[in-house]
């Protein structure tokens, strides 16, 4: 029971750090050039890695792998948010 209740925190966590994460790289970091580079998606799941550590720490029914998604999360958002800039942009 607390293993289901836990792997869709995890899901969900993953899932609202990816959509958050493209969002503001779409709206916020659309004239940035630095956010094409190839580290920031990097740059940026270890930056939600290491805010997220403590967080999961505290509470109840998530863990590590936790943390290690949402980190997936935004770094993938990172990267799909710069890449559908370069896609409006017509130069990638």
């Amino acid at each position: 029971m607390f293993t289901m209740i836990s792997m869709a925190i995890a899901i969900a966590v993953a899932a609202i750090g990816y959509l958050q994460a493209k969002s503001f790289v779409q709206s916020k970091l659309r004239f940035v050039d630095a956010v094409h580079h190839f580290a920031a998606p990097l740059l940026a799941g270890v930056a939600a890695l290491l805010i997220a550590t403590p967080v999961v720490w505290l509470l109840p029914l998530v863990g590590t792998g936790t943390a290690v998604l949402f980190a997936l999360g935004v770094g993938a958002g990172v990267s799909s948010g710069a890449r559908d800039i370069r896609k409006r942009i017509g130069s990638g």
